[in-house]
């Protein structure tokens, strides 16, 4: 087994992730291979879970070809370097915040 980021096989598809439409507008995020789904709890922290409210999030699709994603809960949102902003402190237009679609 190498080091985590290595070209070894099982190195590979770690991060997979299958984003699945729950409702319209509302996603959730699972692993591919962990099984497990992306969860926000109420103080912005981002943990893996087995499937529960806590695991939808709203899509929001922008005009510049990105999408973004806030807690439906709580209304918080991935930013940058792991860290997770309020809602209302996160700006459309930062780049910390943007996610690039997947290919059809």
């Amino acid at each position: 087994m190498g080091d985590r980021g290595s070209d070894e096989p099982s190195q590979l598809f770690l991060g997979i992730l299958e984003i699945t439409a729950v409702e319209v507008g509302i996603v959730a995020i699972k692993g591919l291979f962990s099984g497990r789904y992306l969860a926000m709890n109420k103080r912005g922290r981002l943990y893996a879970s087995s499937y529960n409210a806590e695991c939808e999030f709203v899509e929001r699709i922008h005009e510049l070809g990105y999408n973004t994603y806030a807690s439906r809960l709580y209304r918080t949102v991935p930013g940058g370097r792991g860290a997770q902003r309020q809602g209302f402190k996160t700006r459309r237009t930062q780049k910390s915040s943007l996610f690039l679609p997947p290919e059809a």
